[in-house]
């Protein structure tokens, strides 16, 4: 915390240093605008006259069948409002619990995937349950097209299911009622898939906190987490790319959603929240998506129109719900802090126990990887607290797509999405840290494109970097949430009691028919007799017309074009002169001490503190354990320090490790147990691991045999040379009686090899063969065993203990 005097210096050099950045702003979308400023083309035609009349008919053309799109539009958004605005999915869906029948009702409904002809779904196989964001659409995002994440997880073999949500909220409704109903989903989903790993959770964008608050209330139902474009550290960002980061504070807080909420009847339009994702660039919104159409008129009506059928459905939600979603998560970014209240207390994410996966993109400005990485920096301070928590997390980076192409890109589905759930098995017998997973596009023999995957640990110290300032320009968000308390307390004093009243269910849904959004599609559907003349004669256009690019045409292109960069220098100043006053208003109020209660821990100096460990009960705990203790043990220590091992070569070890009596006779949960627990002993004791692991097997004769097994393995698995020599370090050195020269490293049994060979073998038909191999690459840790053991060959457990068990295993069976 800063001193009086510090506070009283900040505060005097504040508007100056805030200045310099605005010229900063100023300066760069000045050169941004002078370098997308080009001269016209003008075209060579033998023949100017003829070549303005081919224009100006090409421009009718074009201009009549735009307007006749934009009237199909209007026409498919009064359709699907009539229909009850049905889930937009590609694929055909049966719905097996609807939540409006619950004794506390909720507009959701879990909805099964029914697989297209020619995929065939492992009734065995993990299933997939996806949440779409409730931010504005309906849902379907996630299972828009066939390349999607639905269609990646079908044809993986994977059962898919889809929380759906209607149009109109139940009354009452809250968000803690539709955590507890996607709980009960998820207990649905295990019930019909009893021989299965526990569900993957997907949550995209929204729905990526929403999944947590279900994983955090109920960690014994999610075998695997997955978040998409979802923001969680909602004041994390960088100055000068993420504008919606302010947008909250402008307002003043979380009153205009109250009033919001008043002046629709209690319920809030979710065509508020589409505006101002719309406002966000005025130069797509304005030019840049209705040229496209007119300029590829002749082709693209079909994907835009089945793309603004999505976009044009707006849904409710209750006053309740956007209340504790702007309070708890836009306004005070409660989730991370340990505040955010439900119906079971304060929702902890310390309390996820399955592994996260992470897909954020630095060209995301609504969710930018901040906000999408910095909550574990906020719960996990350190790599040793990570570690010592037993999570595994792995982060995924697009470079370049928006936030609607993570869910929507084919491309992205194809690669991304694809690989993630092909990775899932491999992530869930990682070692407890965080990891990056990296993708690189290859080409194939055959000419199309072809996907490596490597997974590199890396230090949680290192996500510091994704922020500048060192997060302190964090701090006046701590001011804005005091603000808006004392807004809202205002608003609810002296204009709700009167508002509210005046308000009835006619008006509210008259105003929101007059929203702007919704004007401009039923404005201009068939209702318009303007438009209805308009299809009569876009039916001509259609019979007569030859598609065509006329000479003059490059001069409009370029005129659009400068007109978008136009638009853009406005955005770029605007967000410029937003992010200004916010930092003017804010960090002037936090540096009077205004909201100081509200800063977190991460931004005192005091800060977080680093996680305590008993080691006098680790050390105790080294030589208790089992032979599978042993296996999982003596497998973390042969792969410690690898540089990379193929994703295929980890498959092929780690079904092998399985298939071993002792270890077979676990199940995986307490198998990943027994993984994070052996990886933490390494990592936190790696000599005296190496030292008592005799002691873990029942006999000398089954330690001979685990460096058999484990020999037999290394010689089936090509490149494993440097694995092979840590094996026959460690050899040497637990059984010392023997000279290294008289094991079987050479030649190893028959018999080991025929199970080791019968292993990769397996491991291979469950990969594919068609699916290109993939790399696990360790760094080196910051303690010498940190973090080579998690990620290698084969498998890293938390191993069994005979009697009581420490808090730590049993936290990570949960």
């Amino acid at each position: 915390m800063m001193s009086s005097s510090e506070r009283l210096a900040t505060a005097t050099t504040l508007p100056v240093r805030l200045g310099l950045i605005w010229q900063r702003r100023l300066r760069d979308a000045l050169t941004r605008f002078a370098h997308a400023q080009t001269l016209p083309q003008l075209p060579f035609t033998a023949n100017p006259f003829f070549a303005a009349v081919d224009y100006l008919t090409d421009t009718f053309e074009r201009q009549t069948l735009f307007w006749d799109t934009l009237r199909q539009r209007g026409d498919n958004y009064l359709e699907h409002a009539k229909a009850g605005k049905p889930p937009l999915l590609h694929f055909d869906y049966e719905i097996v619990v609807d939540g409006r029948e619950f004794k506390r009702p909720v507009n959701y409904a879990l909805a099964a995937i029914t697989p297209p002809a020619g995929i065939e779904i492992n009734p065995a196989a993990r299933p997939y349950v996806i949440i779409d964001p409730r931010a504005g659409h309906g849902p379907g995002i996630g299972g828009f097209k066939d390349d999607s994440e639905v269609g990646m997880a079908m044809r993986a073999g994977s059962p898919v299911y889809f929380c759906l949500f209607f149009p109109e909220p139940q009354p009452g409704q809250t968000l803690d009622d539709v955590t507890a109903a996607e709980a009960d989903f998820l207990r649905e989903v295990i019930r019909r898939h009893p021989d299965s790993p526990k569900p993957a959770l997907v949550g995209n964008c929204q729905g990526g906190w929403a999944a947590m608050l279900v994983a955090a209330q109920n960690p014994e139902l999610v075998g695997a987490l997955v978040m998409n474009g979802a923001p969680v550290s909602y004041w994390a960002g960088n100055d000068g790319g993420n504008p919606m980061r302010y947008a909250g504070g402008n307002l003043g807080g979380a009153w205009t959603a109250l009033l919001a909420s008043d002046l629709g009847g209690g319920k809030f339009d979710g065509a508020y929240l589409v505006d101002n994702f719309e406002n966000l660039d005025p130069a797509n919104t304005l030019v840049t998506k209705n040229y496209h159409l007119y300029d590829q008129i002749d082709t693209e009506p079909p994907r835009f129109l089945e793309f603004e059928r999505w976009w044009g459905g707006y849904f409710l939600m209750n006053e309740e719900e956007i209340r504790w979603i702007v309070e708890n998560l836009f306004v005070g970014n409660n989730l991370t802090e340990g505040k955010a209240l439900g119906q079971k207390g304060a929702f902890d994410l310390r309390q996820l126990r399955a592994p996260v996966v992470v897909f954020a993109s630095m060209g995301d400005n609504i969710t930018p990887p901040q906000q999408a990485f910095n909550w574990v920096l906020d719960l996990y301070p350190s790599t040793a607290a990570l570690k010592a928590s037993g999570q595994v997390i792995v982060g995924l980076e697009h470079k370049t797509t928006g936030h609607l192409g993570i869910f929507v890109s084919a491309k992205i589905a194809q690669k991304e999405h694809a690989k993630i759930v092909e990775l899932l098995h491999v992530i869930e017998t990682l070692s407890p840290g965080l990891y990056q997973l990296k993708i690189d596009t290859l080409t194939g023999d055959d000419g199309k494109p072809r996907y490596e995957a490597e997974l590199i640990e890396r230090e949680v110290e290192e996500l510091r970097g994704l922020q500048k300032f060192e997060r302190h320009d964090e701090a006046p968000f701590a001011a804005v949430e005091a603000v808006s308390a004392l807004g809202t307390s205002i608003y609810s004093t002296l204009v709700r009691p009167w508002l509210a009243p005046l308000v009835t269910e006619d008006a509210a849904e008259i105003g929101r028919q007059l929203h702007p959004l919704r004007v401009q599609h039923w404005g201009w559907s068939s209702y318009n007799p303007l438009a209805r003349l308009n299809a009569g004669v876009a039916e001509m256009v259609r019979e007569h017309r030859t598609p065509r690019d006329p000479a003059l045409r490059p001069l409009e292109r370029w005129a659009s074009q400068q007109l978008a960069t136009s638009l853009d220098l406005y955005r770029d100043l605007r967000d410029a002169t937003s992010e200004l006053s916010f930092f003017n208003t804010y960090g002037l109020l936090g540096l009077a001490g205004i909201g100081v209660e509200n800063i977190p821990d991460y931004l005192r100096k005091d800060g977080q503190s680093e996680p305590e460990f008993d080691d006098a009960a680790l050390l105790a705990r080294l030589p208790v354990g089992d032979n599978a203790d042993g296996m999982i043990r003596l497998a973390i220590l042969i792969t410690q320090g690898l540089s990379s091992v193929k994703v295929e070569r980890r498959s092929a070890a780690y079904e092998w490790l399985v298939q071993e009596r002792t270890l077979a006779a676990l199940d995986p949960a307490e198998r990943h147990a027994r993984i994070r627990e052996q990886s933490l002993l390494v990592w936190r004791f790696p000599a005296e691991a190496r030292k008592t692991l005799p002691r873990l097997f029942d006999s000398h004769q089954a330690l001979v045999t685990a460096f058999e097994h484990f020999d037999a393995l290394i010689h089936v698995i090509p490149g494993a040379d440097e694995a092979l020599g840590n094996l026959a370090e460690l050899r040497a050195e637990v059984l010392p009686e023997r000279p290294k020269a008289e094991w079987p490293s050479a030649a190893p049994t028959a018999v080991a090899v025929a199970a080791a060979e019968a292993a990769e073998a397996s491991a291979s038909a469950a990969t594919a063969a068609t699916k290109p191999a993939r790399t696990v690459t360790r760094r080196a840790p910051a303690k010498p065993a940190t973090t080579t053991p998690a990620a290698e060959t084969t498998a890293k457990p938390a191993r069994r203990r005979p009697a009581a068990k420490t808090a730590t295993t049993d936290k990570d069976k949960e």
